[in-house]
């Protein structure tokens, strides 16, 4: 017998609206039942900031619950105000304040602490009163807008360092020396001078000594990556956390691959044998005193066997009465540190030293009974856990010398072609260690797997491209006229894959001759495929969906997010803190592709409206449930 209750209640939702609301009642309950019966246990083992952060969730569940129910009443949600300006710039997790508040000391205070975020008001961060669309590429590589970023004319020319001087500010822009020209302490001459150190006659032959992805740690304002960048290489430039001036920051503006990151108590977000150079010019890290060789550990954690350490020393004057022996002094301790983790000095020009890894890995067991030991197997973990005082990866399935890898790169169509059997005899041929063939052992990835997803990800990029403009969000598109710009409408400069998988979607990019690189992500919770893409020469990094990611505001083109909200839907992390996260890293005009089921695509456009995003929701017309919902973020003028 149905109650009166029920009557009215589905007189007023309707039958769809009372489901949404009966869902909501029990993933309300689900959520807050645990934490009530845990909360004691749980205040007496976790740090002091644990309650508020319960709290918090009670707090999300029931905002999360009323979203649900305004969704099912068809109701219009409200949009979330805009930020006042002193979060035009914010960072989460990277408050050096409240770290030491916290306790924090020893450089630790200057890493990254999501822990102790505190509550933040939820809204839209604005962009800078002066902010403009940045330039096209290749053009905006050179010049920016000062607008864009958060440094000033005084800053800029009262510092010393190289990079800072490589810049020119005139009037509102920022302008670096182009390739074409002269370059000020010659960052073409520097690079060959690398390259000779290696052996090579060039830095275009960088390639053929196994050299396709570089570490840049402390990249000053992105000269040196330009560089790379021009040959066709991919470097990295990490940098730690500045309020104002930022490498990192000046570095996306340009256009190049950046992150926040730091050398001073944990493991960077990547696995072990990721990169074929780690360099360091001038970067302040100061390598030779942190206790058992921890930061040099952590490089060689990173660096691939045969991968080289280049290290530019931070003087090369005597400063004051003192003799000229501070360099000598710091090359000496390195290069004792290097010789106990099996490292060979290969070259030395003037204040440049390099450093090659070892290609045995036979080397560590010949070593003294006193030498740094070997980690154990799991002991390497590289989601920002603490630094580990022994040699990771020598026992790895992935120990491939770079000089091994054939000149054939995956990063080329012919490079992915897999048939069937033809799979095996093409990179047993074309690899001379199947290298790749040893991740799909390690991962559990059959060939048929991958190539499914590669010739997916083709096809979809095709579709990708062509609903980016303006005219999807009309009631009645039509096709675009000669006033009208061809899709994508602005430019995509680089895009932030929140889910990559294996990099595919990287890889269609390459194949279909986009001039934009992309960031690889790999959440946590899935599988780690970020081996795999590291080494296909793509850049890429593990992240936590649940925590802000560490960039500045305002530095991706574009965002793709691939079934990544159903994968986060076991998580207790907030869409909407998602969703705001992705406004804050997306430029003004920038784009966001999310593909899901229809179900999460439906509460994601509900959640786009409250970030003020354009959003229209795709039917792939294919029969399944899948959905597209592409947006365009506006530009928020003052």
């Amino acid at each position: 017998m149905t109650s009166p209750w029920y009557k009215s209640l589905s007189s007023v939702l309707g039958l769809r609206g009372l489901l949404f609301f009966i869902l909501g009642v029990v993933a309300l309950v689900t959520i807050l039942a645990p934490l009530t019966s845990n909360s004691y246990e749980a205040s007496s083992t976790l740090v002091p900031n644990v309650y508020s952060n319960y709290r918090r969730i009670k707090e999300q569940a029931a905002v999360d619950y009323l979203d649900l129910r305004s969704l099912s009443l068809g109701t219009t949600l409200r949009e979330f105000p805009l930020c006042g300006k002193e979060r035009e710039s914010y960072v989460p997790c990277y408050n050096v304040t409240g770290n030491l508040l916290a306790g924090l000391q020893e450089g630790d205070e200057l890493d990254r602490h999501c822990e102790f975020e505190r509550d933040k008001e939820r809204c839209v961060v604005r962009p800078p009163k002066d902010y403009k669309i940045p330039l096209r590429w290749p053009l905006g590589r050179d010049i920016i807008w000062s607008g864009n970023v958060k440094i000033t004319k005084d800053q800029l020319l009262s510092s010393g360092t190289v990079t800072t001087r490589l810049m020119l500010l005139e009037e509102n822009q920022i302008t670096f020396h182009s390739e074409d020209g002269l370059i000020f302490d010659g960052v073409k001459d520097y690079a060959r001078q690398i390259a000779e150190m290696i052996g090579l006659g060039s830095d275009t032959e960088f390639a053929q000594a196994g050299i396709r992805t570089v570490l840049d740690i402390g990249c000053g304002f992105g000269s040196f990556g330009a560089h790379l960048v021009s040959l066709k290489m991919m470097p990295i430039c990490i940098a730690e956390y500045e309020a104002t001036g930022s490498q990192v920051q000046l570095a996306l503006e340009r256009g190049l691959p950046a992150m926040i990151g730091n050398f001073f108590s944990k493991q960077l977000p990547y696995p072990a044998l990721s990169f074929d150079m780690v360099h360091c010019a001038h970067c302040g890290t100061t390598w030779d005193i942190k206790a058992d060789a921890m930061l040099l550990l952590e490089v060689d954690r990173v660096l691939k066997p045969g991968g080289y350490f280049v290290l530019t020393s931070p003087t090369n004057k005597a400063q004051g009465n003192l003799p000229d022996t501070k360099k000598t002094s710091i090359s000496t301790r390195v290069n004792e540190l290097c010789k106990k983790i099996c490292w060979s000095l290969t070259g030395q020009q003037d204040e440049t030293f390099l450093w090659q890894k070892t290609t045995d890995s036979n080397c560590y067991s010949s070593r003294s009974e006193a030498s740094i030991p070997l980690c154990k197997e799991g002991d390497s973990v590289p989601y920002y856990h603490p630094l580990v005082p022994c040699i990771s990866g020598t026992t790895s399935k992935r120990w491939i010398p770079i000089q091994n890898r054939s000149a054939v790169s995956l990063t080329t169509s012919a490079g992915l072609e897999i048939h069937g059997k033809c799979f095996y005899l093409f990179f047993i041929h074309c690899f001379r260690f199947t290298w790749y063939l040893h991740f799909l052992n390690v991962s559990g990835l059959k060939p048929e797997e991958f190539s499914e997803d590669t010739q997916v990800w083709r096809s979809a990029l095709k579709n990708y491209w062509s609903l980016l403009t303006p005219l999807i969000f009309s009631d009645h598109p039509k096709r675009p006229g000669d006033e009208d710009p061809l899709p994508p409408f602005n430019m995509i400069r680089n895009v932030m894959d929140m889910n990559a998988r294996f990099g595919n979607l990287n890889s269609a990019l390459l194949d279909q001759g986009k001039s934009a690189w992309v960031m690889n992500v790999v959440p946590v919770n899935a599988r780690n495929t970020l081996p795999i893409i590291l080494d296909r020469g793509f850049a890429g990094v593990l992240h936590d969906w649940c925590e802000p990611f560490p960039t500045y505001p305002r530095t991706y083109d574009m965002l793709h997010a691939n079934e990544l909200l159903t994968l986060l839907s076991s998580e207790r992390c907030s869409l909407m803190d998602l969703f705001l996260e992705m406004d804050r890293i997306l430029r003004p005009e920038g784009w966001v592709v999310i593909s899901d089921k229809l179900g999460v695509i439906e509460m994601a456009r509900a959640l786009a409206t409250r970030v003020r995003w354009e959003a229209r929701v795709i039917d792939l017309q294919d029969g399944s449930d899948q959905r597209l919902l592409v947006c365009q973020k506006p530009f928020l003028k003052k």
